[in-house]
């Protein structure tokens, strides 16, 4: 393959294209183990870092929704592409950086505070518009992530799905980064219970129906436990360059 068919990380378009088939195989694999309906898992490329043309390429390959970290670089992005492809917000959201979104997501996944989605359902209200919202949860309980413990969810889906402007569609969290993917198994297993605990209580204004869990490193593990949604990037798009 030239350099020219390359793009700034050295991937050409068939290998995201070949990359993007494969996570999906992966998926239809461990749906079929667990007797699970493949059409249940949605895939959100994680686009953090990467390029517009690579977005583009993984579009070609019928990848519509992609995912983005930062509040400055969804913009940008957004600026370019707008509607023809869907967007979410993955990363930590400060509230004052929630109106430069509110717009132009279909997700917010990281609701880590009923501070955060008071904001939220402010910004919200000034566009007419209902924010479809996940709640973020440390379910490993580690120091350095965002979220809310598993004690505390339930009350914080209560308390928030009573905003009038926020719809709460389920539950998301970022597992330990590991080697082994199995030693995340018992994380996504627990918050697959909250979450069907969450569903249970039948909590007035919300609509359980996402779980977004599992990453690269360990996606497979989390569709097998339960996931509706998996965040992957690296397993796409390639190694991310932090340095530029």
């Amino acid at each position: 393959m030239s350099n020219e068919t390359m793009n700034a990380d050295g991937l050409t378009p068939e290998i995201i294209c070949r990359n993007l088939d494969t996570v999906k195989e992966n998926i239809n694999k461990a749906c079929i183990r667990t007797g699970r309906d493949p059409k249940e898992v949605t895939i959100c490329a994680v686009s953090k870092l990467k390029p517009i043309e690579d977005i583009r390429i993984a579009m070609s390959s019928g990848q519509h929704l992609f995912g983005e970290n930062y509040v400055q670089e969804l913009v940008s992005k957004y600026e370019i592409l707008a509607d023809s492809a869907e967007w979410h917000m993955i990363g930590h959201l400060q509230k004052n950086k929630v109106k430069y979104i509110i717009d132009k997501v279909s997700l917010i996944h990281s609701v880590d505070s009923v501070s955060l989605a008071a904001q939220i359902d402010k910004e919200a209200g000034k566009k007419d518009k209902i924010m479809d919202v996940l709640l973020e949860v440390n379910i490993a309980g580690e120091e350095s992530k965002w979220g809310f413990t598993a004690d505390e969810t339930l009350d914080a889906v209560k308390e928030i799905s009573s905003l009038s402007n926020i719809r709460v569609r389920g539950l998301m969290t970022s597992a330990p980064y590991t080697e082994d993917a199995e030693t995340n198994r018992i994380h996504f297993r627990n918050l697959k219970s909250l979450f069907d605990k969450m569903k249970k209580a039948d909590i007035p204004g919300v609509e359980a129906d996402i779980l977004s869990m599992g990453m690269t490193g360990d996606y497979i593990v989390a569709v097998e436990e339960g996931a509706t949604m998996v965040r992957v990037g690296t397993g796409i798009f390639g190694e991310r360059d932090y340095t530029k």
